[in-house]
């Protein structure tokens, strides 16, 4: 058996990490060893995921096999860390570990896995679509070939933004935590529309297209967010009025508390 990429935990954002692999024939799914701990998951990816990879349930004997892979990807909630036992099968040099915990440092991953050459790597959402934007850190021991390799991973689902892990805190406020807050912007607007008598599933579709517009308006003409702004308001016009009680309830204040709020949490994890 050929023993490429481990995966420690098999949940959506790893899926949406592996699967783009497979389907470029990037990796082959033997050379895929993937764990997970929930019995449930274990039988629907056995009878559901597309791929033949090799799927184990974290309590079996073949469960090891993991460790032999020389770049393992751990994929678990921060909480279920403390479950994870390092196996070592190389006895002469380091493998490589790629952590997608949501705050967890290099310090302390190195400390759990120290036969292993630590990286992080935060991710988002839309690596399922294929849109994701992941943030790196590196060991100051992974070469560069290693790293091209790691980064091709995730390039395949979105793009690549290389970071002192001093940076990684706000990166994943800013795009792992915000699609919530975006989520829930769409979904106060949509009972805005409901308030004023449409449906609410007509409002939020009109919210999102309207979304979707501004955003490709913006990228594609380089327009500032200010500049929009502007282009939108008029003098004792509608928008105005929005933005004033926007303004009046703090809105703009709310967006960066809730920012840093994230940040704040994410190091607690360390």
């Amino acid at each position: 058996m050929t023993l490429k990429v481990g995966v420690i935990g098999f949940g959506n954002i790893a899926k949406a990490i592996i699967t783009p692999l497979l389907d470029q024939e990037i990796l082959r799914p033997e050379e895929i060893v993937c764990l997970v701990n929930s019995k449930k998951s274990f039988e629907n990816l056995k009878k559901n995921y597309k791929y033949k990879i090799n799927i184990y349930h974290s309590n079996s004997s073949e469960s090891d096999l993991v460790w032999h892979c020389p770049i393992k990807i751990l994929a678990v909630k921060p909480q279920q860390l403390k479950n994870i036992k390092e196996v070592n099968f190389n006895e002469n040099n380091k493998y490589i570990l790629i952590s997608i915990l949501a705050g967890v440092s290099l310090k302390t991953l190195e400390s759990i896995f120290p036969k292993h050459n630590c990286i992080r790597a935060v991710t988002n959402i839309p690596i399922t679509i294929g849109q994701g934007l992941t943030g790196i850190a590196w060991n100051n021991d992974i070469d560069d070939k290693n790293k091209n390799f790691i980064k091709n991973i995730f390039e395949n689902s979105g793009k690549v933004y290389e970071f002192s892990e001093d940076y990684l805190d706000i990166f994943l406020a800013l795009t792992s935590s915000a699609p919530a807050i975006i989520a829930l912007i769409i979904d106060a607007l949509g009972d805005g529309g409901l308030s004023g008598g449409l449906t609410k599933k007509l409002s939020e579709e009109l919210v999102l297209d309207m979304i979707f517009g501004t955003v490709l308006m913006m990228k594609d003409l380089k327009v500032s967010p200010n500049e929009l702004k502007n282009m939108v308001t008029s003098p004792a016009g509608t928008t105005i009025a929005a933005l004033r009680i926007l303004e009046e309830k703090g809105f703009r204040s709310t967006l960066i508390e809730s920012i840093i709020g994230a940040m704040n949490k994410s190091k607690e994890f360390r």
